[in-house]
């Protein structure tokens, strides 16, 4: 999930805007300048304008057009023998959040609240650094629960904080001007800086099945990039590319930011996904038109691979750090994943240098048949590669010995074949391209420059895969968000859309239901958007409602009947489908295959994170983060970008002095039970 409203790409000379957003920014350089301009050509969409909404300000009300009787009946049909039992929610876009009937969605915590006794409460006109390292941080992403007692009633969330929203967050700021930053003072981006990285927050439920926060809880603390330190461990490990002048032996790091989604281990340990890394780094050398020149830096192949520095923060004015021209090799120390032990707050996070560098989405995980611990993950971006990580050992009920298996391992990038057959190709030192004649002088650098090695491979480019969540029998579902910048001639079997803005769903079966196989097949389970508007080349179960088909398919989890859920992320597209972003049970077998149920939907400008259920299946939390802020320039009524004076909602407190509030829900069943059975 990339940051949709960019706060901080260049804009010099007579630009008006460098990027409207940041998943605009092509990750893959090389095949971004093969496919060319942008056909001017776009997918018609109804006008669905169809009432008015009491924002704060009047904003349109989205409605799908209606069903024939024929289909109604087909569809309902569908419904009732559908696994996932609940009745399907309405589509649509307005100001607050809505759930399927018979079901709470409670909020359980919202950006600011205290989660330590000490904490003060929100003083959103007084912001400070101090406060926010005491508070629930901004932009909730990944949700993890770690039971601390049997019952399941108590334990751990661990939630990552992807990024900050500068224009709702700060009173009087609006949106910056992406060259200066003339309004972010040392003060406030140290307070972003604090919003950023990740809560460990222990919470208990009541006799009413209700949840709450346990302020006083021992557990609880917040890990940032602004003062938390971090070892380093794996083949990069005190690498020369790794070594800064605070830390010449390359094992020590200050923090971990855009933390998108995640995982937890089988032994209890969470996994944060270091995402869009590149935006966080600055520099004041521009070229002729005004953009950010690295071509006097050591590392210049690797930093445009990357796209560094990107420039969407001030971060690097007031930390040199973040300055690429001061600190050319602090850019490697980011785009990993970070292990940290949320019933230890002593122990150090650690980043784990065998899973690659890139702009890791999640990091879901998995047992072979024979006990190694696998890892898939996705790296969000367009026209890059879904991965994963097999260890060499098998996982045991020695929790230090765990966490070395996410040292010593193999990692590979898949290749999707036009028969179906699926390759996963390792990224080795020495295997193939991955030599130093070819710019790989060790295994430190296949895995610092992991996009460069996948390149090298012939690795199959995606339409920005995301999640890849895997299920107990061999299987994983890949979520791929998007791709409007793939053009005719550069379409594949497994990405067969150009210029798609609605994303689809990849099914990989490994062999021998064995997820460390080195092979095994894939087929698209769903082509996503309007089924109704041919030129969408949409593909679901045909009895899907009106409601049920979606886009651009993001976060997604499998439940413990081993189904499937995923949660959408539109971005500025949300007007293209007219309805906003939300949670979904997708059919993955069967004749119903490929039939999607609506369960929950977010408040407009939000997208929708998580999901993630309890052990026993009767919670389930999602994350709800920027409500308000993307696309609001779509908004009929609205039509233009909300600030902390004037946003397009104040979800979830609708209290006139509070902006929005990025914030985890907690979804229960009425009376109690299980989530949808």
């Amino acid at each position: 999930m990339n940051r949709k409203q960019i706060i901080g790409a260049p804009q010099t000379g007579n630009k008006a805007e460098a990027f409207e957003a940041a998943d605009d920014i092509p990750a893959n350089p090389d095949l971004s300048r093969a496919i060319g301009s942008v056909i001017a050509a776009r997918y018609g969409r109804r006008d669905m304008l169809k009432g008015m909404l009491g924002v704060s300000a009047a904003a349109a009300l989205f409605g799908a057009p209606a069903l024939t009787a024929a289909r109604q009946a087909s569809a309902a049909a569908a419904a009732a023998r559908s696994r996932y039992v609940f009745d399907e929610l309405e589509a649509g876009v307005d100001e607050t959040h809505h759930v399927a009937a018979g079901y709470d969605a409670d909020i359980l915590l919202r950006w600011g609240d205290p989660i330590t006794a000490d904490a003060p409460e929100l003083d959103v006109m007084n912001q400070s650094a101090e406060a926010q390292l005491q508070q629930f941080g901004y932009n909730n992403d990944y949700v993890g629960f770690l039971p601390l007692n049997a019952e399941g009633s108590r334990g751990l969330l661990c939630v990552n904080h992807e990024y900050t929203n500068e224009e709702v967050m700060f009173p009087g700021l609006g949106r910056q001007d992406k060259a200066e930053f003339t309004g972010m003072t040392k003060e406030l981006v140290d307070i972003e800086m604090a919003a950023h990285g990740g809560s460990v927050v222990e919470i208990a439920r009541n006799a009413d099945g209700k949840w709450h926060v346990v302020r006083n809880g021992k557990l609880n603390r917040r890990i940032s990039p602004l003062n938390t330190v971090m070892g380093i461990d794996g083949p990069a490990a005190g690498h020369p590319r790794m070594q800064t002048s605070a830390d010449p032996k390359g094992r020590e790091i200050i923090g971990t930011l855009n933390n998108c989604a995640g995982g937890m281990t089988p032994w209890g340990t969470w996994l944060m996904a270091e995402e869009n890394f590149h935006g966080y780094f600055w520099t004041d050398q521009l070229d002729a038109d005004g953009e950010p020149d690295v071509t006097g830096q050591a590392e210049a192949r690797q930093m445009q691979r990357y796209n560094v520095p990107s420039m969407w923060y001030a971060w690097g004015k007031y930390h040199d750090r973040f300055d690429i021209t001061k600190e050319p090799n602090e850019v490697n120390r980011f785009g990993w994943v970070v292990e940290v032990d949320p019933r230890n707050p002593e122990a150090r996070p650690v980043k784990h240098t065998a899973l690659g560098r890139f702009a890791h989405e999640g990091a879901e995980t998995t047992l072979s048949p024979d006990g190694r611990l696998v890892i898939y993950m996705g790296d969000d971006a367009r026209f890059e590669y879904v991965y994963k990580y097999v260890s060499d050992g098998a996982v045991s009920e020695d929790r230090a010995a765990n966490s070395r298996l996410l040292s010593k391992g193999t990692l590979y990038a898949a290749r999707f074949d036009p028969d179906g057959s699926l390759h996963w190709l390792p990224l080795v030192h020495g295997h193939g391209p991955l030599t130093a004649a070819n710019g790989f002088a060790s295994q430190a650098d296949v895995l610092i420059g992991a996009r460069l090695a996948a390149d090298a491979l012939g690795a199959t480019p995606m339409d920005r895969p995301e999640d890849v969540s895997p299920r107990g029998d061999g299987t994983a579902y890949v979520m791929l968000t998007n791709n409007s910048k793939r053009k005719p001639g550069q379409t594949d079997a497994a990405n067969p859309r150009a210029e798609s803005d609605f994303g689809h769903i990849i099914e990989i079966k490994e062999e021998n239901g064995d997820h460390a196989a080195t092979r095994g097949r894939w087929s698209i389970l769903v082509q996503c958007g309007d089924p109704g508007i041919a030129a969408v080349g949409a593909q679901w179960n045909p009895d899907t409602s009106e409601n049920g088909w979606f886009a651009s398919p993001d976060n997604s989890a499998i439940d413990a009947g081993g189904r499937l859920w995923v949660a959408t992320d539109q971005g500025r597209r949300w007007d293209k489908t007219g309805k906003s972003d939300g949670l979904y049970g997708v059919e993955t077998e069967g004749s119903l295959r490929g039939h999607s149920k609506l369960f929950f939907r977010c408040p407009v400008g939000a997208e929708l994170c998580g999901p993630y259920f309890t052990p026993g299946g009767e919670t389930l939390f999602l994350a709800v983060q920027h409500p308000g802020t993307d696309g609001t320039r779509n908004l009929k009524g609205f039509e233009r970008d909300s600030t902390f004076e004037d946003p397009a909602t104040r979800w979830p407190d609708f209290d006139p002095q509070m902006p929005p509030r990025p914030s985890v829900v907690a979804v229960t069943r009425q009376g109690g039970g299980k989530i949808a059975i």
